[in-house]
Formats: C-alpha cells, sequence, structure tokens
C-alpha cells in the first residue's frame, strides 16, 4: 500500500510531499517525492485519559466513531464498569475492545469503590491490582482518585502505586485544586499526570513540579480556554483528553477538534501535534506508530492543518475509516450486568422539614466541581419540597444494588419547570441519580430506570422518555450513531423541560462523584468533598 501526502514530520519540525509504503500493516519507507495531492498526513491521534462506558458505546462501538475523526489508540480508564461488576468488568472491555482494529490501552482502576463513602457493586483491592498490572493489556494504574490516601499514606492506597511501580508502568492523577506541599507530596509517591487542573496557575504549579498536564475538554467538564495559554511554553509534558465524551459529542468530533482550536489560537502546529499524537505514545508506552519506517502504520490523513478534517485513518496499515464512513463493523458481545434494587413509592422520596435553612448543592456549567450554598428551604405539609421559581430542586441518589432508602439533597442550576430527568450513570458507583420538581416525578423517573435496568430517562406529565444501557446500566447494545441519536433526542426534551446547562445528563452524572469539591451526594447522604465527611442537609 501506497499513501501520498504532504507528510508532517513532527520530530524534525518539517513537511514535505512523499508518499508512505507499508507492508503487512508497517512502515517500510517513506520517499520524498513530489505529487499533485494536497492532503497531509500524521501521527494518528490519542486520547490520554477517557472513560469509554461514559460514551454510553462498549469498546468495539466507540472504535467505530472515533476513528472517523483519525483517532486510532485510546488510554481508557475503565474504572466506571469497574464499579458496578469489578474485574470482570475490565475483562470484558479488554475482550470486547481487541474484536475490533483499534488501539484501546487499559488502565488497573487504582479506586473501586471510588471512596468509603458510598455502595459500590464490587471492590478491587491491592491484590487485583497486583493480578491486573501484571497483564500486557493493562498499561498504567488508573487514576488516583484517593488523593488524602496518598496524603495519609493509606496502606492500600500504597500498595497499589508499589505494585504499578514493580511492574514499571505509570500512576495517573486525579488532585483536583490540590497545590502546595500536597501536591508536592502527591507527585513524591510517584503520580506522573493529573487530568483535573482547572485554573491556570493550578496546572503551572504541577508542570513546574515535573508532572504532566493533560488538557481535558469533555462534554461536562471543558478546562481547554484555562489550561491552553500553557501550552506554547510546555508542549513536552502535555497531553489532550477527553475524559468523559457522550455518543452526540462523538459523533461530531474527537481530539482533532482540540488540535483546530489550539492552532487557532495561534499555536505551533508541531507543538500541538506533539501534545495531540506523539506524547501520549511515549509516556504511556503504546505500541503506537509515529510516522517512522519500521513503525506500525497507524496514522491519520487530513484535508488540512486548520480545520483538521480526517479524510483517512489507518491502523496497522488497515484502512478503518474514509470520507465520513468507518469501515470497523459491529461484533457481537454478550451483555453483563448488576442490578437489584426494587421499585420505590413516593413516599420514599420525602423529607421531614424541621428547620428553615437548607445546603444546596450548586452546579457548574461544564465544571466537575460544585460549591455549597446555604438557602432558604421550601416546605410543604410539613416536607421539603422544590422552589421552581429559585431553581432550587429536589435530587436523590439511589442505591441500584440493594434495597435501601434513598439519601436526598437539593441542588440549584438544572432550571427544570417540570418533571424530572434520572440517570444510572453516577460516577463513580453508577447508583441512580435523579432531580426533578416534585416526588411523584422523582419517583416515576427512578423506577422507569430500575424497570430498564438501567439508562438515562426524562419524564413530565405529558412525556416518558428513555434511553435504555442494558451493558452494567452505563452502557447500549446498539451502535453509535443509534444512541447518539436517542441521546441527542432526550438531551433535547431535558433542555425543552427547562435545564439551561449544556450537557444536563452529563452534569447530573457527576453529582455523586465524592472526590470532587465540594458539596455531593452519594446513596448514603450529603456529603463535603472539601473535608470529606457526610454533612447535614438542613443547617
Amino acid at each position: 500500500m501506497i499513501t501520498q501526502g504532504n507528510i508532517v514530520d513532527i520530530a524534525n519540525r518539517r513537511i514535505y510531499k512523499g508518499e508512505i509504503h507499508v507492508t503487512n500493516g508497517k512502515i517500510t519507507n517513506i520517499i520524498e517525492k513530489d505529487h499533485d495531492v494536497e492532503t497531509f498526513i500524521i501521527p494518528g491521534f490519542v486520547d490520554a485519559h477517557i472513560h469509554i462506558e461514559s460514551s454510553m458505546l462498549v469498546p468495539s462501538e466507540f472504535a467505530r466513531l472515533a476513528v472517523l475523526h483519525g483517532t486510532v489508540a485510546t488510554v481508557s480508564d475503565p474504572h466506571e464498569i469497574a464499579n458496578v461488576l469489578g474485574k470482570a468488568g475490565v475483562e470484558f472491555m479488554i475482550e470486547n475492545g481487541q474484536k475490533v482494529p483499534f488501539k484501546f490501552n487499559f488502565g488497573a482502576p487504582s479506586c473501586v469503590p471510588a471512596t468509603s463513602f458510598e455502595s459500590a457493586g464490587a471492590v478491587i483491592n491491592a491484590n487485583d491490582i497486583k493480578e491486573l498490572l501484571a497483564k500486557p493489556e493493562i498499561k498504567y494504574l488508573a487514576e488516583m482518585m484517593n488523593y488524602p490516601g496518598v496524603l495519609f499514606d493509606d496502606e492500600e492506597v500504597m500498595k497499589k502505586i508499589a505494585w504499578a511501580k514493580h511492574f514499571d508502568k505509570p500512576v495517573d492523577g486525579h488532585a483536583p485544586g490540590l497545590r502546595g506541599d500536597d501536591i508536592s507530596k502527591y507527585i513524591a509517591a510517584g503520580i506522573s499526570t493529573d487530568h483535573e487542573c482547572f485554573t491556570h496557575d493550578e496546572a503551572l504549579e504541577k508542570l513546574q513540579k515535573g508532572m504532566k498536564v493533560i488538557i481535558r475538554e469533555g462534554s461536562a467538564a471543558k478546562n481547554f480556554e484555562a489550561l491552553i495559554p500553557l501550552l506554547d511554553a510546555h508542549y513536552e509534558h502535555m497531553m489532550f483528553c477527553s475524559d468523559d465524551k457522550h455518543p452526540d459529542d462523538l459523533l461530531v468530533s474527537h481530539i482533532n477538534e482540540l488540535c483546530a482550536r489550539a492552532v487557532a489560537k495561534g499555536n505551533d502546529v508541531f507543538k500541538v501535534l506533539q501534545v495531540a499524537c506523539v506524547n501520549p505514545v511515549k509516556h504511556y508506552k503504546l505500541d503506537v506508530g509515529q510516522l517512522q519506517i519500521d513503525d506500525v502504520a497507524d496514522f491519520a490523513v487530513l484535508e488540512d492543518l486548520t480545520t483538521f478534517k480526517v479524510v483517512e485513518t489507518y491502523i496497522n496499515g488497515i484502512r478503518v475509516a474514509s470520507n465520513g464512513t468507518s469501515h470497523i463493523d459491529s461484533v457481537p458481545f454478550e451483555i453483563l450486568n448488576n442490578f437489584n434494587t426494587s421499585p420505590k413509592n413516593v413516599v420514599d422520596f420525602q423529607v421531614k422539614a424541621t428547620k428553615s435553612k437548607i445546603r444546596v448543592i450548586e452546579a457548574l456549567d461544564g465544571e466537575l466541581v460544585t460549591n455549597e450554598l446555604i438557602l432558604d428551604s421550601l416546605a410543604k405539609d410539613g416536607n421539603l419540597v422544590s422552589n421552581t421559581s429559585e431553581d432550587i430542586l429536589k435530587m436523590t441518589v439511589v442505591n441500584r444494588y440493594q434495597n435501601d432508602a434513598p439519601a436526598m439533597a437539593f441542588i440549584k442550576n438544572f432550571g427544570l419547570k417540570e418533571g424530572a430527568i434520572a440517570s444510572s450513570v453516577g460516577h463513580d458507583s453508577h447508583n441512580i441519580i435523579a432531580v426533578g420538581v416534585s416526588d411523584e416525578a422523582i419517583c416515576k423517573a427512578v423506577n422507569l430506570l430500575i424497570a430498564n435496568k438501567g439508562g438515562i430517562c426524562a419524564v413530565s406529565d405529558t412525556t416518558e422518555k428513555v434511553v435504555s444501557l442494558p451493558v452494567a446500566g452505563i452502557m447500549s447494545a446498539k451502535t453509535g450513531w443509534e444512541i447518539g441519536q436517542e441521546y441527542a433526542e432526550l438531551d433535547k426534551l431535558a433542555k425543552e423541560m427547562g435545564s439551561t446547562l449544556r450537557a444536563p445528563y452529563m452534569t447530573l452524572s457527576f453529582m455523586a462523584l465524592l472526590v470532587i469539591p465540594s458539596l455531593k451526594l452519594s446513596d448514603k447522604g450529603l456529603f463535603n468533598g472539601t473535608t470529606f465527611e457526610f454533612t447535614s442537609l438542613e443547617v
């Protein structure tokens, strides 16, 4: 196979007309040769940190969409499915990903459950981490979300990090807002990356202390604008990632969009491409070609270096996408799940009013962090209720692994004027999470997901819509195109019901993520993510 175009040599910072010769999946020669082809050939894009499960697609279906945008590989943390199914979930992701020509590089989930303050479906301990890291398919120890455990030398946490060092595999970080002596100790423990920086100064401090910073731009958390000014001076130590990417967004673009935006801001194209294509391969020691002789033939053909629109994508010399068409076929797979709770009653969501003030979670559009507000409560018949005029809505997290009483809280900025929305994608334990204008609507939405054994839904007085997610209660059994369309319709319905958030379901899914400050809700109660302890609803 011979592919012609303008070859982008990132290492030597030059672009020249030439052709790439590929035999048996490897680049056997690169010849500088004049021709009339105006496309550009680059190494394939790598998403340096993503949870495939958040696309609501199994790996094989994710791959079918990702290759449309020139992505040839991901660095994937399977801790979403691991929190539901344990090691069996990780093995499912590996096996399903191996059925298609795409380079998934999975990590060993370091925090299952994410904390001891929530109910998950499984536990992965240090011995399990040892077994996983021994597998050649496992490339790293996935994000160490339990940063307090690192700072206080928790025995189990330190054992997990020690096993990563034993197998000479990198350790990913997760330390939002950690600064000063605390981040110094976190890095000294052997943790090499962070994708949770949300301010310029935070990222700069971590870079200066030797950490690699991954610029995240996902469907909910968007840190590109804050961090991109650092790329010019620190491009050798930065990468791009999605973290969480919903299917409707994946239909449109992937890492290629971040490259286009970075170049549009005046960044040097070679530096941008090193961040997008080279640095993840080097850091994680990936078997991904870099457009050099004797490399495996993993590359993308682009229309230009401004829009980064992809014409073709090749993995191991196989053309996996061309002109907007994916050449990866769907593959059969077994559906696994863990859903063991019974339907709820409206009375289960009632909260007796005893004080005039309540703690309220303030959701921030495009951020995973939240604020804690102290606001006036609204009571009816002695019970706390949603206050739609002030956009203070009732929220619940329901344990999906066993029958327990729902945990209740209130949240601001979802904007719903009617009905409720709910999801069994609730990071990281993936219990049912719902927000609504009334106990009746919340109960209806929760029961709809219980009946489907997982999914996302919206209910109102006149409408009831659900996207079923039968694979572990977090992924679909359908194609990316189908689930992308269904999700887009549900997202539209939530906004028609009043939500003002850009991605209401993605934002909702993070409102139970206790390791991100400052106020969140687990199935066990309202939680202060700054002090790492439960707190009261009423004040």
